[in-house]
């Protein structure tokens, strides 16, 4: 299978009056023929950065890019093809329509720019409505449409041309939520029948997880793990993708005499096997639905409920592990009521290492600059 798009080396360093900002640190990527490879991460982890760069909205400064076998950025060779010279399909967060044109002119715009024929310009626009069901629309103005219309001119617009890449710029944050889910399953639709590679940007997990193939955690500028969306949530490389990824419940722990206690709290140990590079301090992680809640085990954490909380699919309880108050998610038979005791289990958890203040910090400063 070829690769649509290659990053080689790709940085981007951004210069402010708050200090420089690496936005894109040395990132290496190989984003295959026909693939949905989502960006996902926190404001300023780099993602839109580098789909800007990808689209030739940005340069980079070190580097390079190359776009379905053509070398389109190079630091080196001071190499830049403009956007329009590059042949991709965008869509974008904002709408991004003219109200001042109605369906039909807004979808044919691109094609006008290349000097197309009309009758061949009728006939792709005619496909491309057909595809976004907009058929029976094209002399309806945006305005006149709803949220979702006015997205699928976006993407009737951005189809017209064939392209061989897409570019998403979060392109369903402004929808209500059913009807970005819809929209997620006719995103996909889209590239079966079209065949295009898509780089999809986004920082809702539930989103990337449901139409990406692969995906690509990234973090203050770094990446921090590229893989399919099951093997990320099931298998992350460290605290912050576990974070990221689906609801975590981390405890704080040390390690002493060969056993593991709460942090603070040395009246009780944690049933755990404890892995051979464990430092003294450590952070122990699992999913809140992976936690073993029952009445009583010899084998179980003894603790005592301290809140239920009926959820429509699932109730979740707090109980106090040590001084931390751990999130435990259950079906609804499990049942327990408030101040109840109770035994918790750890099935097959994760180890981390303490938080580092530094990188905190360095999060809050790029959500800044």
């Amino acid at each position: 299978m070829a690769d649509h798009i290659i990053l080689r080396n790709v940085t981007k360093v951004f210069n402010s009056k708050l200090g420089d900002i690496v936005a894109v640190d040395n990132f290496n990527l190989n984003v295959h023929e026909g693939e949905c490879f989502s960006f996902l991460g926190p404001s300023g982890c780099g993602k839109s950065t580098t789909l800007r760069m990808i689209a030739g909205f940005e340069d980079l400064t070190e580097g390079e890019i190359e776009l379905c076998g053509r070398l389109v950025s190079s630091s080196k060779q001071k190499l830049y093809v403009p956007p329009e010279e590059r042949g991709l399909g965008m869509v974008f967060q904002a709408f991004a329509v003219w109200p001042h044109m109605n369906v039909y002119d807004n979808v044919a715009f691109p094609l006008k720019i290349q000097k197309m024929n009309k009758t061949d310009i009728d006939k792709k626009v005619a496909d491309a409505l057909k595809h976004t069901s907009l058929t029976g629309l094209e002399k309806s103005f945006p305005g006149d449409l709803s949220g979702g219309q006015q997205q699928r001119i976006a993407l009737a617009r951005a189809i017209v041309t064939n392209p061989k890449v897409m570019l998403l710029d979060e392109p369903l944050s402004n929808l209500d939520p059913k009807l970005r889910e819809s929209m997620r399953f006719e995103i996909k639709q889209l590239q079966k029948e079209f065949n295009f590679t898509i780089i999809f940007v986004t920082h809702d997990q539930s989103e990337a997880m449901a139409i990406s193939d692969r995906m690509m955690v990234c973090d203050m500028g770094k990446i921090m793990q590229i893989d399919t969306p099951e093997n990320l949530y099931n298998k992350p490389v460290n605290r912050f993708v576990h974070n990221f990824l689906g609801e975590s419940t981390f405890i704080n722990v040390v390690i002493k005499n060969g056993k593991v206690y709460p942090k603070n709290d040395m009246s009780q140990a944690i049933n755990i096997s404890i892995p051979s590079d464990a430092a003294s301090e450590m952070v122990v992680a699992t999913r809140p639905n992976e936690i073993e809640l029952v009445k009583s085990d010899a084998t179980g954490f003894k603790t005592h409920i301290e809140k239920r909380t009926f959820l429509t699919d699932r109730i979740e309880y707090l109980v106090s592990v040590g001084e931390q108050l751990v999130k435990i998610q259950t079906p609804h038979r499990i049942r327990f009521d408030r101040d109840e005791e109770c035994c918790i289990k750890l099935v097959s958890p994760m180890w981390y290492p303490v938080d580092d203040e530094k990188e905190q910090a360095e999060r809050a400063r790029r959500q800044v600059i």
